[in-house]
């Protein structure tokens, strides 16, 4: 979760609002239009995940700004994963 959080900090825009061991919630403004989104992780220790939701505050489309954010966290996450034999 630790890595996750501090992932999701290096986005642009990203600013933290609350964590805990098993919650993480940052507000990310968007560049351009400077719209606020919130990205929430939820460990899930017993399934051995993280739940992530990227969502606009306001609206319903945002050109795909959320999906691009959840992938470039799954993505980064998977990269400093360390591989077992």
């Amino acid at each position: 979760m630790n890595r996750a959080s501090q992932i999701a900090l290096s986005i642009p825009g990203a600013r933290l609002e609350t964590a805990t061991d098993t919650y993480f919630h940052a507000r990310v403004e968007t560049r351009l239009l400077r719209f606020i989104d919130d990205l929430e992780l939820l460990l899930d220790s017993e399934a051995g995940l993280i739940h992530i939701r990227s969502a606009s505050r306001v609206g319903h489309w945002d050109l795909g700004a959320n999906r691009r954010r959840v992938e470039r966290l799954r993505r980064e996450f998977e990269a400093q994963t360390p591989t077992t034999p």
